[in-house]
C-alpha cells in the first residue's frame, strides 16, 4: 500500500468509526445512561460530553471555549500540513501512519467541537434524548460544542487497606477516564511515534 492511500485509510477508518459512535451514543443515550459492552462490568459504553481539554480540563467561559477550539482548529491545519510534508519526502510508513492516527483523532475531536452545538439539542441528564437538527437549532453556537466521550474501562475496583494515611478504608477505582475513538487514535498515533525514534536509535 503506498503513503497516500495509507493516510486515507486510516483518516476515513478513524473518522467513521468515531463519528458513528458519537452520533449514536448522542442520539441513542440519556447523559449518564450506561451499558456493558458483552455484559461486561469492565468495558462499558458511558455517555458524557467533555467540555474542554482532556479528563475535563478547561479555560474557563465561552471565550475560553472559543480560544480552545480555534486552537485545536489550527493545530489541525499545521498537521495536516506537516503530513502533506511527510508524504512528499516519503519517510518510513510508521512515521506516516503515527501522524495519520493523531490527525485523524484530531479532526474527530474537533468535528464536534466545531459543529455538534448546532446539529444537535442539549444532552443532559432532564432533556431527554439528543435531536440531529432540531427545530429552533443547537445547544450552542458554532465553535461552542461539547467533545463526546463514551468508552469507559473501570479495570480494578478495590478498598485502601485500613493502615494507609488519609486514604485508608476508601475505596478506589482503575482506571477512571471516560474517552472516545478519537482519543484512542492519538493514543496510537504517539505510541507508533515513540517507536519510529526507538527503532532508529537502535538501527
Amino acid at each position: 500500500m503506498n503513503r497516500k492511500a495509507l493516510v486515507l485509510l486510516i483518516l476515513l477508518t478513524v473518522l467513521l468509526l468515531d463519528q458513528g459512535l458519537k452520533v449514536w451514543v448522542k442520539t441513542h443515550l440519556h447523559y449518564g445512561e450506561e451499558f456493558g459492552i458483552l455484559g461486561s462490568d469492565h468495558f462499558l459504553i458511558h455517555f458524557v460530553e467533555n467540555n474542554g481539554m482532556a479528563f475535563g480540563l478547561s479555560l474557563g467561559g465561552r471565550v475560553g471555549k472559543l480560544v480552545l477550539s480555534l486552537f485545536r482548529f489550527g493545530a489541525v491545519v499545521l498537521l495536516a500540513l506537516y503530513l502533506r510534508q511527510l508524504l512528499q519526502q516519503r519517510v518510513s510508513r510508521l512515521l506516516i501512519a503515527a501522524f495519520a492516527f493523531i490527525e485523524a483523532g484530531a479532526v474527530g475531536n474537533i468535528i464536534d467541537s466545531i459543529f455538534y452545538g448546532v446539529l444537535f439539542s442539549e444532552s443532559g441528564p432532564h432533556t431527554g434524548l439528543a435531536r440531529f437538527w432540531p427545530e429552533g437549532g443547537g445547544y450552542e453556537s458554532l465553535f461552542h460544542g461539547r467533545v463526546v466521550d463514551m468508552l469507559y474501562m473501570p479495570l480494578v475496583y478495590g478498598v485502601y487497606p485500613d493502615w494507609l494515611p488519609i486514604v485508608g478504608g476508601n475505596s478506589f477505582l482503575f482506571f477512571r477516564p471516560i474517552f472516545n475513538v478519537a482519543d484512542v487514535s492519538i493514543t496510537v498515533g504517539v505510541v507508533l511515534l515513540l517507536a519510529h525514534y526507538y527503532l532508529r536509535r537502535r538501527a
